[in-house]
């Protein structure tokens, strides 16, 4: 069985030159662009991009994802944010050789009532599939903190109603459950099924960030089962060991790890790169 392996480079620099550099470092070949020569995804020039698939192609690296913040707005404001947003990433598809995108489901700044928050942040979220499906977009959640689907009763909805194996996917975050105090192992039995992509990030008790599989998310023996399972889909590597300036530019939570605090954002990022690698070669797995 074969994996496919990419990571959030830019937490170990913004330049594509940098986030080249650490790839190649630890052998990786592909990447989930979130932030690139001072550009967030969303946002990122035609012009830029064309420089940035050049650079890319010349080191023999693909796109996996976009690491977009689809849905990181409230439920109060405009939805058209987000479509505009995902228009021009309809657009950057064609550059980059990539129709897969992270999306959120939405804040309820205002804390209105729980079932106004679910019935928007779904409508708004099917206006963000029915659009990704004219644009030949594949769009994938993740359960990230203080967004509507930031636990498992909220994913299982978004599951039921959404999900539908071809422009709504969902991510399996290990650090983002087990920092919200969800079982992760629960989780994942009730959404194993579900589960269309992982991202490899962890935490301690304490809500620290530490490297896939040394924190208390469960992710070696998820991943594990995953393998016995059959499981496909890409792995999605986000240290998140330290507040990189790419960090800092989301919605930060969590704490970030004293013990690397002296290191470089690159010595970060390699140290969880090459821990997550280790992890996969003594799961068995075969990654590309």
């Amino acid at each position: 069985m074969t994996w496919t392996l990419s990571a959030f480079a830019d937490e170990a620099g913004i330049p594509v030159e940098e986030q080249i550099a650490a790839l190649n470092k630890v052998g990786m070949r592909r990447i989930d662009l979130r932030s690139v020569d001072g550009h967030n995804i969303s946002q990122l020039p035609v012009d830029v991009a064309k420089t940035v698939r050049r650079k890319l192609d010349a080191a023999g690296i693909v796109v996996n994802m976009f690491g977009s913040p689809l849905g990181k707005i409230d439920i109060a404001d405009d939805v058209e944010i987000d479509l505009a947003k995902l228009r021009h990433m309809g657009e950057l598809s064609r550059i980059l050789g990539c129709n897969q995108i992270r999306i959120f489901s939405y804040y309820n700044k205002q804390n209105k009532a729980a079932e106004t928050w679910r019935k928007e942040s779904l409508d708004r979220l099917g206006k963000l599939r029915d659009l990704a499906s004219k644009l030949n977009l594949v769009l994938y959640h993740e359960n990230e903190s203080d967004i509507y689907g930031s636990r498992l009763e909220a994913n299982l909805v978004l599951a039921e109603k959404l999900r539908d194996g071809r422009n709504f996917k969902l991510i399996f975050d290990f650090d983002n459950y087990n920092r919200d105090g969800d079982d992760t192992w629960k989780n994942w039995q009730a959404l194993k099924d579900r589960t269309d992509a992982f991202h490899l990030k962890d935490s301690d008790k304490q809500a620290q960030h530490v490297p896939a599989g040394q924190g208390s998310g469960k992710v070696k023996e998820i991943l594990a089962d995953a393998m016995a399972c059959n499981w496909q889909g890409p792995l999605v590597l986000e240290p998140h060991l330290k507040y990189s300036k790419a960090v800092l530019a989301t919605h930060v939570s969590g704490h970030q790890n004293k013990a690397y605090s002296e290191l470089t954002e690159a010595e970060c990022f390699n140290v969880a790169a090459v821990a997550a690698i280790a992890l996969l070669k003594n799961l068995g797995v075969q990654w590309q």
